[in-house]
C-alpha cells in the first residue's frame, strides 16, 4: 500500500530548478546585542482605560529587563509597575501574540509564539508582528525600550 520505501541512490523531484536567488529578507532584524536595549514599537492595545493616566507615556519613558521566566509562552518584564485605574476582574478573552498583559503585579508579560489562545488580564499595547521575531531571541537581561 502507498509507494516504496527510500532506498539508498533513490532520487526525490522537486519540480523545475528555479534561477531565482533569494539573498535576504527584510522581515528579519540583525539578533539582539546584550549591551544595548532593544527597541519595539508597540500600539495601544484594547484596554488602555483599564490603566492609570500617563500610563501609556511611561511605557515609553521607562526601560524594561527580560526576566530569567521568559520563555516560548511569553516574555516576563521587570522594572517599575504600571499603575492601574480599574482594578475590577477582567472577563477572559482572545489574546494575540505580541500583546503585553499586565497582571495585577503591573509588571507586562509579551507574549510570543506559544502565548495562551485567551487572558484574563488587561492588554495596554501591542508589539508589531515584525518586530517579534527580536524579542523572541532577547535572553535574560536584555533591555527593552518601547517606541510609540
Amino acid at each position: 500500500m502507498g509507494p516504496a520505501p527510500l532506498q539508498a541512490g533513490d532520487v526525490i523531484s522537486s519540480g523545475e530548478p528555479n534561477s531565482t536567488v533569494v539573498t535576504g529578507s527584510s522581515l528579519f532584524r540583525d539578533p539582539p546585542m546584550p549591551d544595548r536595549p532593544i527597541s519595539l514599537r508597540i500600539t495601544p492595545g484594547p484596554r488602555l482605560d483599564w490603566f492609570a493616566p500617563g500610563s501609556w507615556q511611561a511605557l515609553a519613558r521607562k526601560s524594561w529587563t527580560v526576566t530569567a521566566d521568559s520563555n516560548r509562552i511569553g516574555v516576563r518584564l521587570s522594572g517599575q509597575p504600571l499603575k492601574f485605574a480599574r482594578h475590577d476582574q477582567l472577563p477572559s478573552e482572545g489574546m494575540v501574540t505580541g500583546a503585553l498583559q499586565v497582571p495585577p503585579s503591573g509588571l507586562p508579560t509579551i507574549f510570543l509564539a506559544d502565548r495562551p489562545v485567551t487572558g484574563g488580564y488587561p492588554v495596554i499595547a501591542v508589539v508589531r508582528h515584525t518586530d517579534l521575531n527580536l524579542l523572541a531571541q532577547a535572553g535574560p537581561g536584555q533591555q527593552i525600550r518601547f517606541l510609540i
